[in-house]
């Protein structure tokens, strides 16, 4: 678990945004963007074990789509993660956020670290097509509440503005 002393479990989600803003300013680069808003959320959120992208590729096997992992915060991660599988393939697949108070509760949940209890996951959305997901994992039951899923949502519209998936 990564605590700062910046660090809140009811942060001042406006101002995360603005700060998103600024770091993110004059940088479109996928990569540099997504390890950059990745560190920024690990550092100023409490209670998190891992915070980090989940990029949308063609399946390595058979037809379809998986999520490959990208940059993130935290321990070692699943590398790749079909649509539909797991709370990160649901968001894919369902191109919602999930917002899960238990994981071990939720069908199918993938324990790439079993020290997570809680998640929420919040798709990459552009123009109707799911570029991939930003997954945030907590070892603290029902960490993430409805304001929280607000505030990521408006974190993760500035971090698409600010960055291009070509």
């Amino acid at each position: 678990m990564h605590i700062t002393p910046a660090a809140s479990t009811k942060p001042d989600y406006a101002m995360l945004v603005r700060q998103v803003d600024s770091i993110l300013e004059g940088e479109r680069d996928l990569t540099a963007n997504a390890a950059q808003f990745s560190a920024f959320i690990y550092d100023t959120i409490a209670e998190l074990n891992w915070a980090g992208f989940y990029l949308t590729r063609p399946a390595k096997k058979g037809n379809g789509q998986e999520l490959l992992v990208g940059p993130f915060q935290g321990k070692v991660a699943c590398a790749r993660i079909p649509f539909g599988r797991g709370v990160c393939g649901a968001a894919a697949a369902e191109q919602r956020t999930m917002l899960v108070a238990d994981v071990h509760a939720f069908p199918g949940h993938i324990a790439c670290d079993s020290a997570s209890n809680a998640e929420i996951v919040i798709p990459l959305m552009k123009d109707g097509v799911v570029l991939g997901v930003f997954d945030i994992d907590s070892p603290t039951m029902n960490r993430f509440s409805e304001e929280d899923q607000a505030g990521l949502e408006a974190l993760v519209h500035a971090f698409m503005a600010a960055t291009d998936f070509i």
